[in-house]
């Protein structure tokens, strides 16, 4: 699962050195480490604790939305 949430911090690396439309700070990975690890530890703690899969669900995409919400705005 960290795996996963590493490749939106990799693309855009990736991408810098290619184009200038990709043109993120360090100020701008740091922010999405921390969004993405709070993901991360969201679901993992998601799935360590609650025992309901229904609430294991409601958690995790409750988080993702939250996610989802927060990059969106900063676009």
């Amino acid at each position: 699962m960290w795996a996963a949430l590493a490749v939106p911090l990799i693309a855009p690396a990736i991408a810098m050195p290619f184009t200038h439309e990709v043109d993120w700070g360090p100020g701008d990975f740091g922010a999405a480490a921390l969004l993405l690890g709070t993901l991360g530890l969201t679901v993992e703690l998601a799935m360590r604790r609650l025992r309901d899969p229904r609430w294991r669900v409601a958690v995790i995409v409750a988080a993702l939305l939250a996610v989802l919400m927060i990059w969106g705005a900063a676009i």
